[in-house]
């Protein structure tokens, strides 16, 4: 059975549209994240964004325990929100806290968080956040949830590109210009690491954050290094 009506996601979809431009980008996503909540009849929703030190940072969120997630999973480094923000392709978990691939995060989530689901949000051709939803018993996620979020994903970037384009100056709006403008050179480093050390993008991606933790430098000159290349400051 699938979750998602299609006419409700067609209609959400058209009202976030149609709606009025939001002078801050971040009201803009907290509607989304609003909408995303009414529709699918989760638990609960977010919205994460990467920041200079390659940290997904939750900027919408639409209930505590959602925002705990986001913060679990900054704390702990690892979660189904990274994996899709690396790897640039959904990743759901039936219950994320007996879920092996992130042994860190069990301890630090909220107990109510069980299932989660996770896309990444693009612009300008690759990842620059994710959208997170989650429930709080373990259940699987079908194709509509997947394409839902998609659709979801989509119209935020669109939102995000918009505020861009209006030279918005926000701090949510400097955090995505960032993104852009060091993406390339971090992901082309994460694919050096990747073919030197013979280890998968996510591997690749926290020790490169590692590294630039630890010597208290930027993840973006740190990759240039990395290349043997130069960022120029912005």
């Amino acid at each position: 059975m699938m979750h998602i009506d299609t006419e409700a996601l067609r209609s959400s979809l058209d009202r976030l549209h149609g709606a009025p431009h939001d002078t801050d980008v971040a009201s803009a996503l907290r509607r989304v994240v609003g909408s995303v909540d009414e529709l699918f009849g989760y638990d609960g929703a977010g919205i994460m964004l990467i920041d200079a030190q390659q940290q997904l940072c939750y900027v919408a969120a639409s209930d505590e325990v959602g925002r705990s997630l986001e913060q679990a999973q900054a704390g702990a480094g690892q979660g189904p929100c990274y994996d899709a923000f690396v790897r640039g392709k959904p990743v759901t978990t039936e219950d994320v806290r007996s879920d092996v691939r992130w042994p860190l995060l069990a301890d630090v989530l909220d107990e109510r968080v069980r299932a989660v689901a996770g896309v990444p949000i693009t612009l300008g051709g690759g990842p620059v956040g994710t959208l997170n939803v989650y429930r709080a018993e373990p259940a699987g996620w079908d194709d509509s949830d997947v394409t839902a979020l998609r659709a979801y994903a989509g119209l935020t970037g669109d939102l995000m590109g918009a505020a861009l384009s209006s030279h918005e100056h926000s701090v949510t709006a400097a955090q995505l210009q960032y993104a852009l403008d060091y993406r390339v050179v971090i992901e082309r480093a994460i694919g050096y690491l990747m073919a030197t050390h013979g280890i998968d993008s996510v591997s690749a991606f926290n020790r490169l954050r590692k590294q630039a933790r630890d010597s208290r430098r930027r993840v973006a000159d740190l990759a240039a290094e990395v290349l043997g290349e130069t960022v120029e400051a912005r």
